[in-house]
């Protein structure tokens, strides 16, 4: 098989040419690395690579699994593999070593994946692009002047330069859903409590967070949920299982006419540009020829507020995170040690009471109560996966002069005005992508699909929205798109056509 074929496949197909004997896992382990090879100097997408182990973990395979022998990369940050570096692309964390296969690892393990490394990060994944100090920065393959998207940006990179067919990513405020969107990838965020956690971490961000992948086709994004979904008794929260195959059943046709709701107004107020808009429309009018109710319809939750108690809680982790690390460095962090996203919220963690943090918690249920009576009247809320299509490598950093500044701003600071600082640094950010962060905190699935390509032949993704528990409506109306003339994928990605 050559290098070109490869990359057209998917982790089914690959799983399958196994499984018939056609190929062999140490030649699929091969064409991967070979691929990385060629496009990792230009992309930074990985950030670690453990060839030798990987080859010889092949002779351990065992009995046949769904996965067996399909290379799958991670990503660094929980999800962590026994003896390998994972540094949440920190540099007080440069030399940490995991000490055994998270949860997630081990399910994956269970089914036969085979870990080629992992990919890059931005610092404790706070951030929509993937640029850390640590690691520096991951570009897009569809053009590498522009970013990949954060968190799962290294992810999002391989996957769409033909590395891996899919690979490990994670989602506390859209970092599958943006990296999906920015990259032509499709991107499901499931319920929260649907895919393991830990050991010894059963509440990621308060379940705001959660692990699962990034793909090239809706069929692997339903056969790794077959394999992930988990009911993990030590776990914060829990989801009960589909009873069926996510696989199997999204190929099975709505049994009627669904009732979906739109908008492409941002809930924070920010601009939305003609892209984003044009695909929602793209995507409802394919709807509507499809026989489905559409109505332009927004729901009644705060879009600021939410975000408002989003930093709130981000500030709040971040500084139980610093917390811990000064407590194993034996002294206090400084400016020097961090990024200064990560400085400011540990900054700023500091001052919040735990009686706000649990009136924060609070208003996510509200939210949550909010959107599960808006799913009794619509099955779906679709809105643009990003307000723009992915910004220029660099753009949404910050210049010494600015972080000076802003940590100069948050010494002086109250509490109030700590917390506003936090929305000011993250404002054009927020500006980019100000729709996935309600799915995080009402702990609903949602997933992005590709189906627009800007005139600068840069991909961008619709966002759809279910109630909990119903990813298998999620993966059925994608698996509908992907059939479709709107489905855009890969189509027109300059990496995959060489």
């Amino acid at each position: 098989m050559n290098l070109y074929t490869y990359m057209q496949l998917d982790a089914v197909d690959i799983a399958e040419l196994i499984r018939m004997k056609e190929m062999t896992p140490d030649e699929f382990l091969n064409l991967a690395f070979q691929r990385l090879e060629q496009v990792n100097p230009a992309l930074n997408a990985v950030v670690h690579t453990r060839k030798d182990r990987v080859m010889a973990e092949v002779e351990s395979l065992g009995v046949e699994r769904s996965f067996s022998g399909v290379p799958m990369l991670l990503k660094n940050l929980s999800q962590s593999l026994e003896n390998e570096p994972i540094t949440s692309s920190s540099k007080l964390m440069k030399d940490h070593i995991g000490r055994q296969d998270s949860n997630y690892v081990s399910k994956l393990r269970a089914a036969g994946f085979l870990f080629m490394g992992h990919t890059n990060t931005p610092e404790f994944g706070l951030k929509n692009i993937t640029e850390p100090e640590v690691h520096g920065l991951t570009r897009n393959p569809w053009n590498t002047n522009y970013a990949s998207g954060g968190s799962s940006g290294g992810a999002a990179a391989a996957v769409a330069s033909g590395v891996v067919p899919a690979a490990g990513a994670s989602d506390g405020g859209g970092s599958i859903r943006i990296p999906a969107s920015f990259t032509g990838l499709f991107g499901l965020k499931p319920t929260r409590g649907r895919t393991p956690v830990g050991p010894g971490a059963g509440r990621q961000w308060q379940g705001a967070s959660i692990d699962f992948a990034l793909s090239r086709s809706v069929r692997d994004s339903a056969a790794l949920l077959d394999i992930l979904q988990v009911v993990q008794p030590e776990a914060a929260f829990q989801t009960p299982a589909f009873p069926g195959s996510y696989k199997t059943d999204m190929a099975v046709p709505f049994k009627g006419q669904l009732r979906i709701a739109y908008t492409t107004e941002s809930p924070v107020g920010t601009p939305v540009s003609d892209d984003a808009r044009e695909a929602v429309v793209k995507t409802v009018c394919w709807l509507e020829k499809s026989g489905h109710i559409v109505e332009e319809q927004d729901h009644d939750v705060d879009g600021v507020r939410i975000m408002q108690d989003y930093y709130l809680m981000n500030s709040g982790e971040i500084s139980a995170v610093t917390a811990r690390l000064e407590r194993l460095l034996e002294r206090e962090l400084t400016p020097e040690d961090v990024e200064i996203e990560t400085w400011l919220l540990h900054k700023a963690g500091k001052s919040v009471s735990a009686a706000e943090f649990s009136a924060s918690l609070a208003s996510w249920d509200m939210a949550a109560a909010q959107m599960e009576a808006f799913h009794r009247t619509y099955d779906f809320f679709i809105t643009p996966a990003a307000a723009y299509t992915a910004p220029e490598v660099g753009e949404l950093s910050h210049s010494s002069g600015e972080q000076q500044l802003w940590r100069s701003k948050m010494e002086t600071a109250n509490k109030a005005e700590q917390q506003a600082i936090i929305w000011d640094i993250f404002l054009p950010s927020l500006t980019y992508t100000p729709f996935t962060q309600l799915a995080n905190l009402t702990g609903q699935p949602a997933m992005s699909v590709p189906v627009h390509l800007s005139k600068e032949g840069l991909p961008l993704g619709v966002q759809v929205m279910a109630s909990k528990g119903r990813e298998y409506m999620l993966l059925k109306l994608a698996y509908q798109l992907e059939q479709s003339d709107i489905w855009v994928g890969m189509k027109g990605n300059p990496m995959m056509t060489v």
